[in-house]
């Protein structure tokens, strides 16, 4: 009995001081491996190995020129479009996205004015695309994010007739010999666009210069707090290579710059419940590079030199996502893009739970009722082996004057106690540390609907009843906390007393101990470990009277 006991308050200190540690640890280190010259600036040509030449990279000269803001341009040169999901700014001033604010998104439910902004052209939240082409020939044109383009008009709207926004912007060089387009195509409930690179070669000579697309992005620490539930999720740049998905810590750029060829992969910048990500064609190999000037960092994909001959053209395109995790979207957009909805190492478990409560969501309308109905779900899955744990559990609880006197009679002699007690477990049929697998085989799926449920932006502002407006917040009056500590309390009264005073003690704690770590977090976290609790009450308390009966 004293074994399982000690276990299931390890176990209960375990989850403590996960959820302490979530809310305090800094975030995933990152050491990519330094590849070879990437195409970027107008470097000298160097030989590679490759079948095309490279150029050197040097990103002092890829980053803008920057004063007060990451722009160059002056208001009038921002072109506004505005969809039924996003409203933009595109700077003429290299043709690129430089704000994005999402229009079903505020940042306070109660604000609704008060809208998401991801991309950000202040100095204060820099966050900006750029894209263009880098020229091989160190003397001639090219259509770079410092070029100035052109518009035939300032501002886009998605009409009620309209499925998608074609905005195009043209370039041309000073002496005529290249002109350039830029178009992006923006469709309807769509946070993902495309981004098609037009180069027309007027000149009698080839024209080449590779793609490339690149974030520009303040990099802001995160403040930790017990308190805030964005503070629990990492933020960043994350890369994926085609096979496994990386987090960086951008100070990490400092001592070792980023620089890896990759196929089939794509960068983005993360933040809780939002991202910006790049995606390049699919089988085409990149340089994927990042650095750090002083508090900015720059990640780049440099794609493969592209050719306009003599009076010919050459495209390019690209896929880009601005916008709320939703993971059907995600998932559309580009290779295993979903992954940016961070559930951490229990990915495995969280996505199918997610995949799950949302085809209940879909079902019954609101996501309360749907995480009740999960959580029931769950625990019918594990009814057998609750069941079992169960019956151990009112045994231990019916023999519980037997083993008091045994251990006042061998109190002073450990290994008689110990045997005596062992006796005892094998008269009754009895396996003390059935009380305990059945916890740890569940864990698993508790921290994994944790993270599903901190982490999901379709519960993001998501209301449940009366005063819950919001599962993704704490709740406001603390009643769901409260009621989940008086239900850890009666479950600990339907269980066995440990027979050591200091443990009785802790376990007597441990309700009150859990309703201060879980006031702060989700409603909707706090609202499936009440369910849960009492479901485990219900259980246990018809196997004490099963028990009792034989």
């Amino acid at each position: 009995m004293g074994n399982s006991v000690r276990v299931f308050l390890w176990i209960n200190f375990l989850v403590m001081l996960w959820f302490t540690y979530t809310a305090w640890i800094k975030d995933y280190s990152y050491n990519p491996n330094i590849v070879s010259e990437a195409i970027i600036d107008k470097a000298p040509l160097v030989e590679t190995n490759e079948s095309q030449p490279s150029l050197e990279a040097n990103f002092d000269a890829v980053m803008p020129v920057i004063e007060s803001t990451a722009i160059t341009g002056s208001v009038a040169r921002l072109i506004q479009v505005k969809t039924d999901v996003l409203d933009l700014s595109i700077d003429l001033d290299g043709g690129d996205l430089v704000r994005s604010d999402l229009l079903l998104y505020p940042i306070n439910k109660n604000d609704p004015d008060n809208l998401i902004r991801l991309l950000d052209p202040s100095f204060e939240n820099r966050w900006v695309f750029q894209t263009g082409l880098r020229g091989l020939d160190q003397n001639a044109p090219e259509p770079n994010h410092l070029s100035a383009y052109q518009s035939s008009d300032m501002f886009y709207e998605l009409s009620p007739q309209e499925d998608e926004i074609v905005v195009s912007l043209m370039w041309e060089s000073e002496d005529l010999s290249l002109r350039a387009f830029k178009t992006y195509t923006f469709r309807r409930g769509q946070y993902s666009f495309d981004l098609r690179l037009h180069v027309e070669n007027i000149s009698d000579q080839p024209w080449s210069g590779a793609p490339y697309a690149q974030q520009y992005r303040r990099h802001i620490p995160v403040s930790r707090s017990y308190t805030s539930v964005d503070s629990y999720s990492f933020k960043g740049p994350v890369i994926f290579d085609g096979e496994s998905y990386d987090k960086i810590d951008p100070e990490d750029f400092i001592d070792e710059p980023l620089r890896e060829q990759i196929i089939g992969g794509w960068l983005a910048n993360i933040q809780h419940h939002f991202v910006a990500a790049i995606i390049p064609p699919h089988l085409d190999q990149g340089s994927y590079q990042g650095a750090m000037r002083d508090d900015n960092y720059l990640l780049t994909i440099i794609s493969p030199i592209q050719e306009a001959p003599a009076g010919g053209a050459l495209d390019y395109n690209y896929k880009f996502f601005v916008g709320p995790k939703l993971q059907d979207q995600l998932s559309e957009t580009g290779d295993s893009l979903e992954l940016t909805v961070d559930y951490g190492m229990l990915t495995f478990l969280s996505q199918p739970l997610f995949w799950l409560l949302d085809k209940i969501h879909s079902y019954v309308g609101n996501w309360g009722w749907a995480i009740i109905i999960l959580t029931f779900l769950i625990k019918l899955v594990f009814y057998k082996l609750t069941a079992a744990s169960g019956r151990s559990m009112a045994k231990m609880r019916k023999i519980s004057p037997k083993m008091k006197a045994i251990q006042e009679k061998h109190k002073d002699d450990r290994q008689a106690l110990s045997q005596a007690m062992m006796e005892i477990y094998k008269k009754e049929k009895i396996n003390p540390v059935a009380g305990c697998l059945p916890i740890l085989i569940q864990m698993p799926f508790f921290f994994a609907f944790y993270w599903v449920l901190i982490e999901s932006v379709e519960i993001r502002q998501a209301a449940f009843m009366f005063w819950i407006t919001d599962l993704s917040v704490k709740d406001p009056f603390f009643v769901l906390p409260i009621l989940m500590g008086i239900a850890m309390l009666l479950q600990t009264r339907l269980n066995p007393a440990p027979p050591d005073p200091i443990q009785a003690r802790v376990m007597q704690i441990m309700p009150i101990a859990f309703t201060g770590l879980f006031a702060f977090f989700p409603a909707g976290l706090v609202l499936y470990w009440l369910t849960n609790t009492i479901l485990s009450i219900l259980q246990q308390w018809r196997i004490n009277k099963v028990i009792a009966a034989e």
